[in-house]
């Protein structure tokens, strides 16, 4: 038995799949404590792991950013961009190395599982071997790893291949840290040098492939190609899906293949504005063949202003496990652990997210070939039909959602968490060895 520590930053889409994680260590006999919001306690608890509380200066609510800061909003681009890594992120990392620091005196732990926007993490990866346990990145959005054969990380730029992309993003990579980030980059490396008396090591989105092991839950087909990545970055697979309510709304039995089905949504947390993507697709496609099934996210069903076309259909949840397999086209702003599960099975997908990590996976969706990336968040009726169709009529596309879905299917994400957890062990040892000696 291992005992671990898993941090994680206070946002519903961060803490769910964390919790998945921890269920799956708990199962195999582990020891493992939870570090994350006072608001999350309960599901923490419920899922059996010991909870650990933020202090108050690392507990901002990330699934309300804008209550928390009430002048972040209207900020967009690059405004909004610094305003989240220095405000949601880099601040809270001092706090979170000292509640980090607090329970590894208390409790000695084998490693911290933590994910890429948790900065006390690589602050805590800073200190020398002999004073701390190995730190282990999941990835639970886009890889995040510094390249030569990729753009920066958050910019949402596709590879070029050969020389000229190389270039290409060198100089977009010193636009990144110098100019968009680089303010950020200055507090981080400052704040770096108060708390383990060193910078912070290279730019701050590219931390978690400085990491001792970084666990990637997704397969190489839908990552961009990095000959130069390290050993220490491991491809997983998708987590697997959580099993699905069995009670189905009513209108269920309608979806009996006797026409195409598009299935909307913005997810859980995006989905305060139906405006973005969800009304827009249903106007596109009122006049179309096909059943729209509307996925509200748990908002009311009747938060849908207006009367609905006679060819629409909606829940606030639908088990994905049982209606992807039923899809023709997807349509999504972009949530990571969405866009796997319909590629999983195989399904096309039209994407339009341009926020958080969103960009970065709306633009492996077009890169991929699975899908037609309108890079925007914001889509218009018109927008969302033609790139409808286009996926409905260009065979490419499911061939390409086929092809990653294959690899992921192959895939078994907790076989490769346990190997590479224990192959983390092994080397540890060696270099703590090593360190002593």
């Amino acid at each position: 038995m291992s005992r671990y520590l898993i941090t994680c930053t206070p946002a519903h889409g961060h803490v769910v799949p964390l919790l998945q994680i921890a269920r799956h260590l708990l199962s195999r006999g582990h020891d493992v404590s939870f570090l994350t919001s006072s608001r999350y306690a309960e599901r923490v608890q419920a899922a059996g792991a010991r909870f650990l509380p933020l202090p108050v200066d690392a507990d901002v609510d990330l699934d309300d950013a804008d209550g928390a800061f009430p002048e972040r909003r209207g900020l967009t681009g690059p405004a909004a961009l610094r305003f989240d890594m220095s405000n949601l992120f880099v601040r809270p990392g001092a706090a979170q190395l000292a509640a980090i620091r607090a329970e590894l005196e208390a409790r000695p732990v084998d490693a911290v599982l933590t994910e890429p926007l948790f900065v006390g993490g690589a602050l805590l990866q800073l200190l020398p071997a002999h004073e701390r346990p190995p730190v282990v990145v999941l990835g639970i959005f886009p890889l995040g790893a510094r390249s030569a054969d990729t753009a920066p990380f958050g910019l949402g730029v596709t590879p070029l291949p050969g020389p000229l992309g190389r270039l290409r993003n060198a100089a977009l990579r010193t636009v990144a840290e110098r100019a968009i980030f680089g303010g950020v980059q200055k507090e981080a490396d400052a704040m770096a040098r108060r708390e383990v008396g060193r910078d912070l090591g290279g730019f701050v989105l590219d931390w978690a492939g400085r990491a001792d092991a970084y666990v990637q839950f997704t397969v190489p087909e839908f990552e961009y190609p990095r000959p130069d990545l390290p050993a220490t970055v491991h491809f997983a697979g998708p987590l697997p899906p959580t099993p699905s309510d069995p009670v189905l709304p009513e209108w269920w039995s309608d979806l009996d293949g006797s026409r195409p089905i598009v299935h909307v949504t913005q997810g859980t947390i995006a989905n305060s504005d139906f405006g973005q993507l969800v009304q827009p697709t249903i106007a596109a496609l009122a006049a179309s063949d096909a059943l729209v099934v509307v996925s509200t996210g748990g908002r009311p069903v009747d938060a849908l202003a207006g009367k609905l076309p006679d060819n629409v259909r909606v829940a606030e949840y639908l088990p994905y496990d049982r209606l992807l397999p039923l899809v023709d086209v997807l349509v999504t702003n972009g949530g990571y652990g969405g866009v796997q599960q319909a590629l999983a099975h195989g399904v096309p997908l039209v994407v339009a997210g341009q926020t958080e990590d969103k960009v970065e996976v709306c633009a492996r969706v077009g890169w991929s070939g699975a899908g037609v990336n309108l890079r925007t968040s914001t889509a218009t009726p018109a927008q969302v039909a033609r790139a409808v169709e286009r996926v409905r009529s260009d065979s490419s596309y499911r061939a390409n959602a086929e092809r990653i879905g294959a690899a992921m299917r192959d895939a078994d994400a907790w076989r490769e968490l346990d190997r590479s957890l224990d192959e983390l062990a092994g080397r540890w040892a060696r270099v703590r060895g090593g360190a002593r000696s």
